[in-house]
């Protein structure tokens, strides 16, 4: 078997209705320059509020990739 290693990266989806759908537009956004996405793991959840309203759900993402050497 061989030696894998795999990369993280922190990633901030944003979405006018759910938490769910920012994280799945930071994670589908990403599968677009990067190969082999692996894992998800949401690490923080917030909303951006005007006007005493909720205007956006905000989900910080960290997403491993498998590492390919260059």
């Amino acid at each position: 078997m061989s030696e894998q290693i795999y990369k993280v990266i922190e990633l901030v989806g944003s979405s006018e209705t759910s938490w769910e759908e920012a994280a799945r537009k930071a994670v589908e956004m990403a599968g677009k320059s990067l190969r082999d996405l692996r894992i998800a793991e949401v690490t923080q959840m917030d909303m951006r509020i005007e006007d005493n309203k909720v205007v956006a759900y905000r989900t910080k993402v960290k997403v491993s990739f498998k590492y390919e050497k260059e």
